[in-house]
């Protein structure tokens, strides 16, 4: 399926939640001298004009990065997630950058990236936005389910994967479930995020009821719903992320600062979030 287009959803809640959790997870990669790869299987255009376009038909991240940017006296982390984003503007808020361009620029210089773009006119986008970095990084017109597998294990022995399918397919919450089954039988000690949105429908917690039947020894499960369903039964009022071998210090650090993003996001009296971890 190739309709969708994350240009209309950029910097919506669901990026806030999904990109400062990967630059927690990425800045503590970089503890260790050893370089790593980074793996997006589902990169999109890796940055989107807000104010034009697609983006700005709904304005999504007006409820998004737009709360956060005009926030203050924010945490130390979620200062430096803003700090990031704002390094893609020149004072007004004007671009997000997607995953891609975020994980670049927390990357070094021995770090690879490995993207795949299946969509053909976010491929070219994607790859124009990363025009002459070839080495650094290679991007793949490919669809990601298949494409990780030739990237694990990586040559370095450390990976973090970032996993987000649109899901307007069905079948990508069961492909998700494939996919980490074989990822974990082919680099068990790899990093691998999978975001997933809360929707008024079964498939979505079917699926991290399979992740957890799964028994990895280490996992971490982050949610944040910012309003009540819709009484139509319809649209995302949250998102989540469950995360194999995540970071020791991951958990901590989101006690922390869940309640105030949470409070920051919140469109009324029942948003809320979920964590929970287990570390053996």
């Amino acid at each position: 399926m190739l309709s969708y287009r994350h240009a209309f959803h950029a910097g919506n809640h669901a990026d806030v939640l999904k990109h400062y959790v990967l630059g927690l997870v990425l800045a503590y990669m970089k503890q260790k001298d050893k370089p790593y790869w980074y793996i997006d299987t589902h990169a999109g255009a890796g940055l989107y004009q807000l104010k034009d376009g697609y983006a700005s038909q709904n304005a999504e991240f007006e409820q998004g990065i737009a709360k956060l940017m005009a926030a203050e006296q924010l945490a130390p982390a979620l200062a430096d997630f803003v700090a990031l984003i704002k390094r893609f503007n020149h004072g007004e808020l004007d671009f997000y950058p997607g995953s891609p361009l975020l994980a670049q620029a927390l990357l070094r210089a021995d770090d690879k990236m490995r993207l795949f773009e299946l969509h053909p006119s976010d491929h070219a986008l994607l790859t124009a936005n990363f025009n002459g970095q070839a080495k650094q990084v290679q991007i793949a017109q490919q669809d990601g389910f298949a494409g990780i597998k030739a990237c694990l294990p990586p040559p370095p022995r450390r990976a973090v994967a970032l996993i987000d399918p649109p899901y307007e397919d069905k079948q990508d919450y069961q492909r998700v479930v494939t996919l980490v089954k074989d990822s974990l039988k082919r680099f068990a000690s790899g990093t691998y995020l999978i975001w997933y949105p809360i929707l008024q429908r079964s498939e979505p917690g079917q699926m991290i009821q399979e992740l957890m039947d799964l028994h990895a020894p280490n996992w971490l499960h982050v949610s944040l719903s910012i309003h009540a369903p819709n009484t139509d039964g319809y649209g995302m009022h949250g998102s989540g992320l469950f995360i194999l071998n995540p970071p020791w210090t991951l958990a901590k650090d989101l006690a922390a600062t869940l309640p105030s993003l949470c409070q920051l996001l919140a469109l009324d009296d029942s948003a809320h979030f979920t964590l929970d971890h287990e570390m053996a």
